[in-house]
């Protein structure tokens, strides 16, 4: 066994032997100096060419730039055109029964009807307090005409003494009477004219108090302020309501809303009143336009908010579903490439091969618009270029190719 051994170790030893110091000797006598000393090769077409300058196969497709919707994609979710909580307004009992949620009404429809109490004897007595205040007004009315009468008296009597007392045949005594009952009735105007306007501010308080009792009677039947839906119970029989307590909650789901927030490198591609169409998680499709974008980034994520309305009229989108919205924007030119098409630079730049003069490869930079599961739709390019799809990581920039090309996909 021993002998096999030292066998086995010599054969091993040789064998190094002639691999590191005799190699080229070993490589002749297996045949191998014949291929290596021949620097020309035969082509597939049977042309004798020079190895070292063999051009590399590579697959390359001449790319046209289509026109396609640039398209803003956005992740968002539907909300209620409207939701109202509708609150009672004063104090009192729910005398009405309770519609269940999910129940249709029609703005005006009532909602809550409450114990009017003694609200309808406080309305007739603030009536009757208006009518009396009413009646005093041709009383001073009268008074204040009294009044003038009483003035234009007293001034003929002033005037008649003024004369007589400059002629000699009046006494002073006389003028100076007259002049006080002249002052006197102009005093009286002045109190006569005061009651007017007391009885005239009576009369607008006992109107704001009718006022006030007819709206608190109104404050008893709480309505529906719009078409709708109830999201939940009216209140139930019997219950007491303060005010602020909630009667329903009532939402409007046609139309609808789909709410999302667009980038700040992208608000300035969307315009109020483009369409926009949308998919639900439900896989339903959707479509509308654009009423409402915002003027005011968030301060946290520095988007703003768009609005888009949607008809529904058979109420199958619900509030709070999340949606793909797509908002159409500016055209652009685009070629449409398969995914494995694109490479990166040296510097990490996204870009792909393409074929230039000669066949000799360059890199250019792409922008990625799209990505579907077909391919990708890229801008940044040529109207019309070669781009290489296969063998694309086997070259460099500078590097002659021999391209092999094939239909563009559709």
């Amino acid at each position: 066994m021993r002998l096999i051994s030292l066998v086995n170790a010599a054969l091993v030893i040789v064998v190094l032997f002639f691999l590191v110091f005799e190699r080229d000797s070993l490589f002749s006598f297996a045949g191998r100096a014949e291929a290596e000393a021949s620097p020309e090769v035969a082509s597939e077409s049977g042309e004798v060419v020079d190895v070292d300058q063999a051009t590399i196969g590579v697959v390359a497709v001449r790319s046209t730039a289509r026109e396609i919707d640039s398209a803003v994609l956005l992740r968002g979710q539907t909300k209620a055109n409207r939701q109202v909580e509708v609150l009672a307004e004063t104090t009192s009992t729910v005398i009405s029964e309770p519609k269940r949620k999910g129940t249709f009404v029609e703005a005006g429809d009532l909602l809550c009807e409450l114990d009017p109490g003694t609200r309808p004897a406080s309305l007739a007595e603030a009536k009757a307090a208006k009518l009396e205040a009413q009646s005093r007004i041709p009383e001073a009315e009268a008074r204040l005409e009294e009044a003038h009468a009483r003035v234009a008296e007293a001034e003929i009597n002033l005037t008649a003494a003024n004369k007589l007392s400059d002629s000699g045949f009046g006494s002073e005594t006389r003028r100076i009477s007259s002049e006080a009952a002249m002052r006197t009735a102009e005093a009286g105007i002045k109190t006569a004219e005061a009651g007017l306007e007391a009885t005239r501010a009576g009369i607008e308080a006992a109107t704001a108090e009718v006022k006030a009792a007819e709206r608190e009677i109104d404050r008893q039947t709480i309505k529906a302020p719009f078409k709708g839906l109830l999201e939940s119970d009216t209140a139930e029989l019997g219950s007491l309501m303060q005010p602020g307590a909630l009667c329903a909650t009532v939402i409007q789901l046609d139309p609808i809303k789909l709410v999302g927030f667009v980038p700040e490198t992208e608000v300035n591609r969307i315009i109020v009143g483009t369409e926009a169409t949308a998919q639900l998680v439900t896989g339903l499709q959707v479509s509308g336009r654009v009423t409402f974008l915002s003027r005011s980034a968030d301060e946290t994520t520095r988007t703003f908010e768009v609005e888009i309305t949607v008809p529904n009229p058979e109420l199958a989108i619900r509030d709070g579903q999340t949606a793909d919205i797509r908002i159409s924007a500016a055209g652009a030119k685009a070629h449409f490439l398969p995914q494995s098409a694109l490479t990166l630079s040296n510097n990490g730049q996204l870009g792909v091969r393409t074929i230039g003069q000669s066949n000799v490869v360059d890199f250019q930079p792409v922008v990625l618009l799209r990505d579907t599961a077909e391919g990708v739709w890229v801008g940044g390019l040529p109207e019309t270029v070669d781009i290489i799809v296969i063998g694309q990581e086997f070259v460099t920039r500078g590097v002659t190719v021999e391209p092999t090309y094939r239909e563009a996909s559709k």
